[in-house]
């Protein structure tokens, strides 16, 4: 079975093709095709993958590739993680909204808007070429905005795109750890979109846990999300929220805490990166990786107090574990349970039919199939709905070219306080990147 992977030079390929190597099943991974843009990252990941296999049995082939279609021909699935405009482009992102007095985040605020309008035309021209090149193939996408981009592709794909995040993961582990409870035995009631969700109860043999972990203050500050958010504010919203959501619950504070760092987190993953592309090898690409594990969300953690990540916590979330679960369950019939990004047909009422949600799915080999959940509270609808209306324009203003779409999309972010605003990001960013020149007329 043939798995591509577009973006294929990108600096977590080796978290997949590691997990790759462990599976020994009937049906698995036979060869991955690497593609990217960039020849001389795909011959960099390309060689860290060697070492990799170098010692396992059966390794899947590895291939690289600079053409599209020729990538996507006889793929089975496809692993969409690319970046449009690298982690310049995010440094970039971060750098203008900060100038601007407003968040500057890869995802959340004006800078997640920035990357959306950037990425969103070119993930919608891939989704073409593979309904033309390869129509049967499943497409699990990685890119970020995951949610946003899961949608656009799924204007092309319908439900055969589907989008994941290790953020619900690493938070159900760390829940699940704390309440003693094996997180492969327990149901998640999570819900929201990408990077905008609540973990509302972990079930298991029919009985919630998560009311003993609110109702313990020590317990509650033992965790990640309990340090950065606090556990008098967990208990007052009687959940426990995805950590992007530090980003709205503490606004200031976290704009305050990414001026004072004096280099964004995009600016120091595009020195650290540069390092490992000039010198690769797997012995640097496990050092990046535990640096990169070791320094996520600092400014956010030093806004809050919560000091540095404890040791638990530094693994990997997960991601490419949820895809590789995935691909089993579609692959080989295998049923199981994942928290995705999918069309919400009827699983939150808030929202209507095409409206890609993150939320607890079924999965077996038609797809991955939302479960209905119960009603968000009235907060959270306004934080979800208001996103969602941010994410429409996002894919109004790159479908149709539009600068009204595109301020709009930025002035209703709940993060972005001026029309004004809006108006000067949308300039800044349009003079920064050559990829949003589309949205320089009116």
């Amino acid at each position: 079975m043939k798995l591509t992977i577009l973006g294929g030079g990108g600096f977590r390929v080796p978290l997949v093709y590691g997990a790759l190597l462990g599976d020994r099943a009937e049906g698995r991974v036979t060869h991955v095709t690497l593609y990217d843009v960039d020849a001389g990252r795909l011959a960099a990941i390309g060689g860290v993958l060697a070492e990799q296999a170098a010692k396992v049995p059966g390794a899947p082939v590895v291939t690289t590739c600079t053409d599209l279609d020729e990538a996507l021909r006889g793929a089975a699935f496809v692993f969409s993680a690319i970046r449009v405009g690298g982690l310049a482009g995010r440094a970039a992102d971060e750098r203008v909204a900060l100038a601007q007095g407003v968040l500057g985040q890869e995802t959340v605020g004006a800078g997640g808007i920035a990357y959306g309008l950037r990425t969103v035309p070119v993930a919608t021209a891939i989704a073409r070429r593979v309904a033309a090149v390869a129509p049967d193939a499943w497409v699990i996408n990685f890119t970020n905005p995951a949610g946003l981009v899961t949608e656009a592709m799924a204007r092309v794909l319908g439900d055969r795109v589907i989008g994941i995040c290790d953020s619900p993961v690493g938070l159900g582990r760390r829940v699940a750890r704390l309440l003693g409870a094996d997180p492969d035995e327990a149901w998640f009631d999570y819900v929201g979109l990408n990077h905008l969700g609540w973990l509302r109860g972990v079930r298991v043999a029919g009985r919630d846990l998560l009311p003993r972990l609110l109702a313990d203050p020590e317990a509650l500050g033992s965790f990640e999300e309990g340090r950065l958010f606090g556990a008098e504010w967990l208990r007052s919203l009687g959940a426990i929220p995805n950590e992007y959501l530090h980003y709205y619950y503490f606004n200031r504070e976290a704009v305050g805490a990414y001026r004072d760092a004096g280099r964004t987190r995009g600016a120091y993953l595009r020195d650290q990166q540069a390092a490992f592309y000039a010198s690769p090898s797997l012995k640097a690409w496990h050092a990046a990786l535990a640096d990169r594990e070791a320094t996520y969300m600092a400014a956010n953690r030093e806004a809050a107090g919560a000091g540095e990540r404890a040791a638990e916590d530094l693994e990997p979330g997960g991601y490419e574990k949820v895809a590789l679960a995935l691909m089993r369950a579609i692959a080989r019939g295998e049923r199981t349970t994942l928290i995705l990004n999918v069309r919400n047909r009827t699983a939150l009422p808030v929202l209507d039919a095409d409206a890609v949600v993150e939320v607890p799915c079924l999965v077996d080999a038609h797809g991955a199939h939302p479960v209905a959940v119960a009603p968000l509270p009235d907060h959270a609808v306004g934080l979800v709905t208001a996103v969602k209306a941010v994410e429409r324009e996002v894919l109004a203003a790159a479908e149709s070219g539009s600068r009204a779409a595109a301020v709009k999309a930025f002035a209703l972010h709940p993060l972005v306080d001026s029309v004004t605003v809006a108006r000067r990001l949308l300039d800044a960013y349009v003079a920064e990147h050559p990829g949003l020149e589309y949205l320089a007329g009116s």
